[in-house]
Formats: structure tokens, sequence, C-alpha cells
């Protein structure tokens, strides 16, 4: 779905119309063993191969109503049957479907079945639901005849029901853009590099370019980026902007900078030619984590279980239409703020979840906030609805340098072989034959082992058949009896359909290896299997590709072939450096090259580094914060420091914190006595985090950051050196520095503020670090 604003026309996918207008009676999200994305296409092809030759496949098909143009492609069409087919793969039990479903089904078949009786002048036409069971190949076919005027009343009912929407979405469009068009940046003045940041994503808004920004913490990136592209939303027809980000931090700063959007827009400074003063025409949706959405997590998400997914589809129109304001919702901070608690408390005063609630309002929304998940995975929400519906979007990433890691984890897959061990002895009997052979065919790989680490230049074929197998057995006895205990089951279920996916995508970018366990007691060593994704610029350069405009921004995002070549960023991407607004005398930087952080040395420079520290704090008390390589050498200097300088205070951050955890621990940088917070490098508070003033007063960084020497990153290293003959500086150097520079970026955040760094390693005077240093913290 998209709007043709200019035009006044309203364009809808046929799969769109009819979800909105067919979808009846309760949410029923139980366990169904569904085929894969890759079995359904294979389904389709089958079902195409058993027809004649004269069978179409994937018809284009278009017709109007009023302002609405719909458009889709059906599935098949058999000319001298005249048949429309819309195939539906599945598995187990037809009769087991949900009625709602095959409710969707018809009415999805008969809308292709009047524009296919437009397009060809036809009078009457078969229409068809093909339901092909995966498992087995056999095919249900259910056949309706109707004349060509019963199908055009159908079709015209549906667009009926669709269009009091379809005209207000086309109101909302155009007030939308007549904002935007004349929206005014919130703070007046724009901060030094703001200006030039803004510019440059605007111009790759305008043009439908990529565009990849290095500017330094403190600027105000966040603003400064969803500003100019909302700017730009009406001049290059952006249906929607997706910022995504990787931690929760970047979301609350993207929902405060269009919270104070929509301020500055209440206030009525932008009040142009039909636009409301008081309010911005803006939907904003936050995306949240289910388990973080769920109100029942100990029921199932189905209406004979949980209540809020009692008639949820029945309920869905009028949270929807309360939600996207045509009911009288107010604005919150001059915009329509549909962030978690709002998506909450209007799903429970629907009685609905609120969950699906917000996946459904995605659909609606001008300005989603979200994981890179929602985007960038493999089966992810948003780019499978940009696909779907055409959508223009422009997709803002924050804080970039962390997509390189999270992609790697998004397309790597893992097997552990203790959760099979563990299952076989749980399983009935129709399941232990298929992972018996899928244990003999691991015990294979097993008896290959001799090093604890172990990687390999081919799959293992055998394994994988094996897997094939137990997956397709484990989908048919769930399929036909669903026992209401399966947890284990299903994920052993789910972790090995991901595996397999990820086999068939397995090329020279992953690593496959096998990793061997210490042995139990007189038990054979298990091992866990990997498909180790390497280098992610295959799959993230597709979901770039999709959207009409894309800017990845990041204090740190250089060396900037490094991030081209692992993120597959378009050879014509613009670039922008945003130099610091900073003097450089604001922050004075320690060098400290007499200590080695190296492992072997660490425990040798605990003890200088607590009293460096100790020394610091008598100097000039205040808050300061110590990053470390990891919680073992953290505590370690924790402990010198309590024991050899007990007046000074300090705090440690502790493994595994919590939302709530993480916010107490900066709120006490707040409180008036002064002390010292010890952190993990590249953890919750090395990015993402702001301390202006006295709040942070300096930061001690013990170590280069470069990622533990193990059998894993060198095989990544060796690997990275046979695609880019850089394998050390792309392995080790780049994401350790990256690390480094993120959490300097933590003490100077506004023109006032004066603070002190210490860089203590020796390796930090060398010149290759140096020069992957900000040039303002070692000018030469």
């Amino acid at each position: 779905m998209h709007t043709a604003a200019g035009a006044g026309r309203y364009v809808v996918a046929v799969r769109t119309l009819c979800d909105f207008t067919a979808r009846e009676g309760d949410l029923d999200r139980r366990f169904n063993p569904g085929p894969t994305a890759q079995e359904g296409m294979a389904g389709h092809a089958l079902v195409a191969s058993r027809r004649p030759a004269h069978y179409q496949t994937e018809i284009s098909l278009e017709g109007s109503h009023d302002q609405l143009d719909v458009r889709g492609r059906a599935d098949g069409f058999d000319p001298r049957l005249q048949q429309i087919e819309e195939i539906k793969t599945h598995r187990g039990d037809l009769d087991a479907m949900p009625a709602n479903h095959r409710h969707l089904h018809w009415a999805q078949a008969r809308v292709y079945g009047w524009l296919l009786c437009s397009k060809l002048a036809l009078t009457e036409l078969n229409v068809a639901l093909v339901y092909l069971d995966i498992a087995t190949g056999v095919e249900t076919l259910l056949v309706q005849r109707h004349s060509a005027a019963e199908l055009r009343a159908g079709f015209l009912d549906q667009c009926g029901r669709f269009l009091d929407w379809a005209r207000h979405e086309l109101a909302h469009r155009l007030r939308r853009d007549a904002a935007l068009t004349c929206l005014r940046f919130p703070h007046g003045e724009f901060r030094s590099g703001q200006r030039l940041l803004a510019e440059s994503v605007y111009k790759a808004g305008r043009r439908d370019r990529c565009l990849m920004a290095q500017a330094p913490t403190g600027i105000g990136k966040t603003i400064a980026t969803l500003f100019p592209m909302l700017k730009a939303a009406p001049v290059s027809g952006l249906d929607k902007i997706f910022f995504l980000s990787a931690k929760s931090s970047g979301r609350r700063l993207a929902l405060n900078a269009l919270a104070s959007i929509g301020a500055q827009a209440r206030s009525g400074r932008d009040a142009g030619a039909g636009v409301d003063s008081r309010r911005l025409p803006l939907r904003v949706l936050e995306l949240v984590a289910r388990e973080k959405a769920c109100e029942h997590p100990d029921k199932a998400c189905h209406g004979a279980s949980c209540p809020l997914a009692r008639n949820f589809h029945d309920v869905l129109p009028d949270a929807r239409r309360a939600a996207l304001a045509m009911s009288g919702a107010g604005p919150v901070c001059g915009l329509d703020l549909l962030d978690r608690p709002a998506v909450r408390a209007l799903a429970l005063a629907h009685g609905i979840c609120p969950y699906y609630l917000g996946l459904e309002l995605a659909r609606w929304s001008d300005v989603i906030v979200g994981d890179y998940n929602y985007f960038f995975d493999l089966n992810a929400l948003l780019h499978g609805l940009t696909i779907a519906n055409q959508w223009r979007v422009g997709v803002l990433v924050d804080e970039a340098h962390n997509l390189v890691d999270r992609a790697r984890g998004m397309y790597s897959a893992e097997l552990d072989e203790r959760r099979l061990r563990a299952l076989r002895r749980l399983v009935p009997a129709a399941l232990k034959t298929p992972l018996a052979r899928l244990g003999r065919a691991w015990l294979g790989l097993n008896c290959e082992q001799v090093d604890d680490y172990r990687a390999c230049d081919r799959l293992p074929s055998r394994l994988l058949a094996c897997l094939r197998e137990a997956t397709s057995a484990i989908s048919d006895h769930l399929g036909a009896d669903p026992a209401p205990d399966t947890g284990e089951l299903l994920r052993f279920y789910f972790d090995a359909l991901h595996f397999l996916r990820v086999a068939d995508l397995f090329d020279d970018r992953f690593v496959f290896d096998i990793s061997r366990h210490p042995p139990l007691g007189k038990l054979r060593p298990l091992s866990t299997l990997c498909l180790r994704n390497v280098v992610p610029a295959r799959f993230v350069g597709q979901r770039l590709a999709a959207s009409a405009s894309s800017v990845l921004f990041s204090a740190t995002f250089g060396p900037r072939h490094f991030y081209t070549d692992m993120l597959g960023i378009p050879a014509d991407a613009g670039w922008v450096d945003v130099a610091s607004p900073f003097d450089a005398r604001q922050l004075e930087v320690r060098v400290i090259g007499r200590l080695s952080t190296r492992y072997r040395d660490r425990h040798a420079s605990m003890t200088p580094i607590a009293d460096l520290i100790a020394g610091q704090f008598r100097e000039r008390p205040g808050h300061y914060l110590a990053f470390f390589s990891s919680f073992d050498y953290l505590a370690g200097v924790a402990g010198r420091l309590a024991a050899g300088h007990p007046d000074v205070p300090l705090r440690e951050q502790t493994r595994g914190m919590k939302e709530a955890e993480q916010a107490a621990f900066l709120a006490r940088f707040d409180a008036a006595e002064p002390a010292v917070a010890f952190a993990v490098l590249g953890g919750s508070f090395a990015e993402g985090i702001d301390l202006p003033g006295d709040r942070l007063l300096g930061a001690f960084i013990v170590t280069l950051g470069l990622p533990q020497v193990n059998p894993v990153n060198e095989q990544l290293r060796r690997r990275l050196q046979a695609s880019f003959g850089a394998g050390y500086d792309y392995a080790y150097l780049y994401p350790g520095l990256r690390k480094v520079v993120q959490a300097g970026g933590r003490v100077i955040r506004s023109p006032r503020d004066r603070g002190v760094l210490y860089l203590i390693d020796d390796r930090f005077a060398r010149r290759e670090v140096r020069r992957l240093l900000p040039r303002a913290w070692l000018p030469d």
C-alpha cells in the first residue's frame, strides 16, 4: 500500500485490501508448522509444474474503484479451463485450519478473479483455492464458479469498505506532507556540525541515495537525521521513515527528538495554508520486542487461551481508528506518538494484544522506531511489508557501526548437540527414529574431531539431510497432534529450521565450524555446530536496496572502506565526515604508554591502574567512568582500588543488567556524591549515553578493545584476509578501536564541558593506532 497523494489516488495491494476487509474472529498464533518461505516458493513451483504448458503464472493484475487503485499478482491461470488459482501451502490436516483463514483466502481469490475478468473481458470464471501439503505433495482443490458480475460486486463491496479509510489516509497524507513542507528545525539554530549533516541527509532523501555519515558524539545526530528526512519526504514521495537502532537508548533519543519536532509544530510557528498549527499530523510508532509487550506470557496466542487474542480481528478496526486519531484521540507532544505505553493503554482499553496491535499499526504509521532486526533480519517485518506494498521508505540506521556484528548474528545459526541429547529422551516414538539418525550423523562429525575447534571447508551433507528429515517429522507430528507441552521440541525445531535456511545461503562469506564441549563424566564429548556469517554485505545490501533512501550514521564510521565492504553499501553512496564542533582544549588526553594491558600483563597492571584512577579522582573529585576489556579485568582493578584507596568511592557494572538496573546505574551520575563507575568497553555504558557537564568529568580506557585471540576470531581473520587482504585490521584492530572512540566520546557532550581522557596501553602510541583515533585527541 502507498498513497499517490499528488494525483489524489490511493494504491493498495490485494493482500492488504483483504487483510483489512476480510479478517475476522480470534487472533490465532498457536503453533502451526507451516512451510518456510523457501518451501512455499517450492510448493508454488511444484503446482505450476503439474499444470499443462498453456498454464500461466504470476499474472500482474490491477483495477480501480473511485480513488482506489488495487494491484497484485495472481498465482496461476488456466485459460482453457477459465480457472484462476490461488495457491496456499500447508502441513498436516487441512480441516484443522481455522475458518477465518479460509475466509481470507477466498476473499483474495475472488478479488483476483474480478481483476482477471476485467482484464480479459470474461463473463464468468472458475475461482480455485489450491491447498498443497508441502510434506506429502497432495493437492486439495476447491473450486467455485462465479459470474463476472458476482465477482465485480464482491470487489466493489471490498473497495467500498476500504474507501472511507483510503480517503482518510489520502487526506492525512496531504496534511502530513503540507505540514512537513513548512516544518522548521525545533531548536531554532543548528549546532556546529548539525547543519552539514542535516543538509547531506536531506540531499540523500531527495535524490534517492544512500549516505554514510560520520559525525562526532554530542552534536545531536538523531534530530539532525530525522528532521531532514522528514523534510525530504514530501519532495521524494516517501511513504514511511524507519529509524532503526541497536539499543533502547537510541530509540528513546529518537522518540524524544520526534516529540520535540511535534512540540515545535504545536507552538504554531509552522502554520501554513491548510495546516493545523496546534499539531503535526505525523504518526510515530515504537515497535518493541514481543517479550516486553506480552501481557500474559503464561498463555498461548489464541482466543481459547489468551483473553487479548479473543475477537482480535473484530475489535481491531475500532482500535486502529482510535490509534490513528480517527476517533478523536488527542495528540501527545504535538503529534500522534504511539510509543510503548500509548499502544499498551490503547490495546488494553479495547481488550486486545498490545504486541500484535503494534505490528498492525506499522502498516499505517509515518515514522517507525525500532530495532535493527525489524528491517535487516531474514524474516524482517518492515522489509517484508516494504516489498509487499511497494512502499517508498527512508531508512535511518543509528550508530551504524553496530550493524556489522548485529547483522553477522542475524545471518548465522547454531545447533547444540546437548539439546538434541536431552530431547531424544522426551520425544514420542514417531520422532525417535529420525532424531536417532540425526544423532548418528552428528556422531560421525564428532569422530573426525581432533581438536576442540575445527573449521570445515564444506557443509556436512549427510547431517543436513538428516536434519531436514527430522524437521519434516517434527512438523508432521505437531501438525497432527500439537501437544500443549512442546517447549523443548519447538525450540529445537525452530533452531533447526533456521540452521537449514542459513545453510541454503552458505557461500565463501561464511564459516562452518564445530566446537567440542568438555565431556561430562563418562559421557562422550558433545559439540556445537555453527554456520557463522563473516561478511553480511550481501544481505544488508539487499535490504538497503529496498529503500528509496538510506542513511547510516555513527561517530565511528571509519575507515570507510571497512564498512562499505562489510555492509554492502552501494558504490555510489555519498559520504560526509563532520568535524568536531568542540574545541580540542576541552578534552585533555593522556596516553599512559608505560603500561601494557595485554592478557599476559593484566595481573601486573592492576595496581598501577588503580593508583592512577585514585590520583586523578583526588586531583579533581567528580564522576568518572573506567572501561575494561572484560568483567574479570574490571573486578581485579576494582578490588585493588577498594583495598588500596578506600577513600575513592566506586561502583561496578554487573553481568546481565536489566534495563531498570542500567537506568539506576546511570541515575547515580546525577548524585552529589562523586564516584568512579567501572564498566565494560563495548557494553551498555560505552555508547549511546549522554552525561554532560559535571555528570562526567573523565574516562579511563584500560585496553585497545581488541577482540580476544581465539580459534573463532582467528578463523574470521583468515577468511577476511582472503577476501580483503586485511585480516588483522578487519577482525581485530578496527572493531577494537571503534569501541575506544565510542567510549571516549562520552566525556565531552557540550561546548561547556571540560574533561580528561586516559588511554592506558603502550600501543596507543603506535602510528597505526593513532591514525584511527579522532584527530582532536592526539594532534600531530
